[in-house]
Parts: structure tokens; C-alpha cells; sequence
């Protein structure tokens, strides 16, 4: 049995903190996971940006309540769910996706989750475990299904190589100079390509 594992932030909807950025004028917030590979680094970075602005998790929310998927992510992901299994890997939280993954259609999404106080407040966030895109394909592996996993940024590499086929997907250059093992698809009709591709190269058993 195959199982692709996509990434979401930039692969199926845009990146929610350059759109929180953006509202907000605070170019800081630009930073991800494309410039930072430590994720504790960057995250404690945007949890101490968001308490010098005295910005919550309301005002994220209303930020993503006027997103939605990039153009063709709904329509490519119909068309993969037909032909594979398929389950999102995102370091982003259940607090921001969810709206998104209902303009997606409820795709299996495994993320992390925001602590905060009562008056909305960003206190602290909780990984579902340490590097658990990586640790989710190899417990499918333990269950034996071949895993094709594309993503766009450094939290992604350690996935893509676990995988047995891994794919970048529209990735910054400084990611493709890093990680010239891996096939770069700009498009997705060309990342449905290189899936099938893989799909065929590593087959079922």
C-alpha cells in the first residue's frame, strides 16, 4: 500500500505567519521554516515577536479566516486522494489549520498545538512529538506502506529522506542547493508527476 505525506504550508495553502506579516505590517514575522531550520528557534522567536506587539491568537485567526488554498491545491489533492492514501504532515497547529483544511476537504492532518490564557494570549506551543514528520513515515514504514512525502522547506528534509521517495515542492534555492538528492517540482502537475514516478520506481510490496 502507498501513502503520499504532504506538507501544507507552502505546498497546499500559503504560508500563514508571511500572511499575518503582511496585515500586520511586522516584516520579522516573515521568518519560517525556508530561513530557520530550528523550529524551537523560530518558534520562541514568533512567540516573543507576538508578545512585544501584544498580538493573540484571535487576531491570527482573523488573518486565516480571509485565506484559502493556492490556486490548483484543491483540485490536485481531489485528484491524489482517488489514486493514493494521503495524510498532511504541517509543524503549523490544529488553532490556525482547521479553517483550511474545510476549504480542502478535510484531509487527515497531524500538527501541534498553541496554549493560551484567557484573554487569548500565545503562552506556549506543544509539539505532537520532537521531528514528528519524520517519526510518522517511519511508523508507516513499521506498518509497510511505501511512502512518497514531498514538502517545500528544512523541516521537511528530514521527512523526504525517512521517505521512500521524497520531493521538494516550489523550495526556496538555498533548500535545493542543500538537498540536491531530491527532485524539485514547480508545478502541480509536475509534483503529480514525480509522485507517480516515485509511485511506479518503489511499487507496492
Amino acid at each position: 500500500m502507498q501513502l503520499v505525506c504532504l506538507d501544507l504550508e507552502g505546498v497546499l495553502v500559503p504560508e500563514i505567519w508571511i500572511a499575518f506579516a503582511e496585515r500586520t505590517g511586522i516584516p520579522e514575522l516573515r521568518r519560517t521554516t525556508r530561513d530557520e531550520p530550528d523550529y524551537d528557534v523560530l518558534m520562541r522567536y514568533r512567540l516573543d515577536l507576538l508578545k512585544q506587539h501584544r498580538l493573540g491568537l484571535p487576531d491570527i485567526q482573523q488573518v486565516i479566516a480571509g485565506m484559502g488554498p493556492l490556486p490548483g491545491a484543491k483540485e490536485f489533492l481531489d485528484a491524489l486522494r482517488r489514486d493514493y492514501q494521503v495524510i498532511i504532515l504541517s509543524d503549523t497547529f490544529y488553532e490556525f489549520a482547521m479553517p483550511l483544511m474545510a476549504q480542502l476537504g478535510f484531509p487527515t492532518l497531524f500538527c501541534h498545538r498553541l496554549e493560551t490564557d484567557r484573554e487569548g494570549w500565545v503562552t506556549a506551543y506543544h509539539l505532537r512529538m520532537p521531528d514528528q514528520k519524520r517519526e510518522a513515515v517511519k511508523r508507516f514504514k513499521d506498518i509497510r506502506f511505501k511512502v512518497i512525502a514531498a514538502g517545500d522547506s528544512y523541516n521537511d528534509t528530514a521527512m523526504l529522506g525517512e521517505a521512500h521517495a521524497g520531493i521538494l515542492f516550489h523550495p526556496p534555492q538555498n533548500v535545493i542547493d542543500e538537498f540536491p538528492q531530491f527532485p524539485v517540482a514547480l508545478s502541480y502537475e509536475a509534483l503529480r508527476g514525480e509522485i507517480d514516478r516515485a509511485a511506479a520506481r518503489i511499487g507496492d510490496a
